[in-house]
């Protein structure tokens, strides 16, 4: 539907560091779904990250515990407002433009 994203998995140190850098676009439709092993509070910045973003900060319960709008090249340090176990960067506005705030609940469909 509308409310749903083609994400690249990135679930090892390397893969969650690089996330979406040195990318001139990110395509309607598609993210990064970062996954961790554990529940902590997440920083992110978007240095050498060219697209602006949008975050979502998700706990064990696939709750969206923040969103938070990141722009271009910056070096600002963004902490999630509650613990999560994963993340996901999506195009700015994203989230706005379908109604999408903290508290909903994400599904996710890993396939092979």
């Amino acid at each position: 539907g509308t409310d749903t994203i083609v994400a690249e998995i990135a679930r090892t140190a390397d893969e969650r560091a690089q996330g979406l850098m040195y990318r001139d676009e990110l395509p309607g439709g598609t993210g990064m779904l970062f996954v961790f092993d554990d529940v902590q509070i997440r920083s992110f910045w978007m240095a050498n990250t060219y697209v602006a973003l949008d975050i979502a900060y998700i706990n064990v319960s696939y709750v969206i515990v923040d969103i938070q709008q990141m722009e271009p090249e910056s070096t600002d340090i963004h902490d999630g407002a509650r613990p999560a176990m994963f993340a996901l960067e999506v195009r700015q506005g994203w989230f706005a433009e379908r109604g999408i705030t903290v508290g909903n609940r994400c599904q996710f469909i890993f396939l092979p």
